[in-house]
């Protein structure tokens, strides 16, 4: 017998109408509530079921939402720039966790979102953090992977119409024009994260196309003694899809400790 409640809806967050997903555990054992936040090409459906496998295996509450030009939200109001990140962090996800009344987020962010969680956390006071594939400067090894992207723009967008629809096109070249602008090339957050003080679990896949170990060592190093990091062998850029039970686990983990006061 299912222990949850899925409910969907829209929410108007910083004038973007945003889908919203939630899972409502029965039983839930803390106001900690997980908050997804996915990637540059990302949707609340491309997640799949691993945010309901998490709330149920950790008995929270969990929120997952597609961002502006993302799936069932509307598209982008205005052309993407350098600051398209810290907007996230710093304007939209705050209003949204008001409106859904979440006081204690628990922030699980993959590649774009996890750089959205650790900019949001330097800021703010989430209950934790959880980054899969997160960026906090721009690599050789990221362009050279967008660029690749590029070059198979056509399958790319078959692949994305799927979950975003007439906004896939527009959402791909977002993507791949703010990354390879000259003007991005010196993107960095690394002087944020010494103000991070909650715990965060870093993680990145070994075999990741789009960042090197160098991210997880530096978020690691930035943060300090209550960030550890999490080493995916034989893994690309997406941990919770290509290792789900290992990182399933790994997450669990963390979290129950964070619960118990650890």
């Amino acid at each position: 017998m299912e222990n949850e409640e899925i409910t969907n809806g829209r929410l108007l967050a910083v004038e973007n109408l945003l889908r919203v997903h939630q899972v409502e555990v029965t039983g839930a054992v803390s106001p900690a509530t997980l908050v997804f936040l996915h990637d540059a090409l990302g949707s609340v459906d491309q997640w799949g079921d691993f945010p309901r496998e998490l709330a149920l295996s950790c008995n929270l509450n969990a929120v997952v939402y597609d961002r502006a030009g993302h799936g069932g939200s509307s598209p982008m109001l205005h052309t993407r720039d350098g600051a398209y990140l810290h907007r996230e962090a710093l304007e939209v996800l705050p209003e949204l966790l008001q409106q859904l009344r979440i006081e204690v987020p628990i922030l699980v962010g993959h590649s774009d979102g996890g750089s959205i969680a650790l900019i949001y956390a330097a800021y703010h006071q989430p209950l934790a953090i959880i980054t899969e594939a997160a960026h906090v400067f721009v690599e050789e090894i990221t362009l050279e992977g967008i660029k690749k992207a590029q070059l198979q723009k056509d399958r790319f967008i078959r692949k994305l119409s799927p979950f975003h629809g007439d906004k896939a096109e527009n959402l791909f070249g977002a993507w791949a024009d703010t990354w390879t602008e000259d003007g991005f090339r010196n993107w960095n957050i690394e002087g944020l994260l010494p103000r991070i003080t909650c715990p965060a679990l870093v993680i990145q896949g070994s075999e990741d196309q789009y960042g090197s170990d160098e991210q997880i060592r530096r978020i690691v190093s930035g943060i300090g003694a209550r960030a550890e990091g999490f080493r995916v062998e034989n893994c690309g850029h997406v941990p919770h899809r290509q290792a789900e039970r290992v990182v399933l686990q790994r997450m669990s983990t963390f979290i129950e400790k964070i619960l118990k006061g650890e």
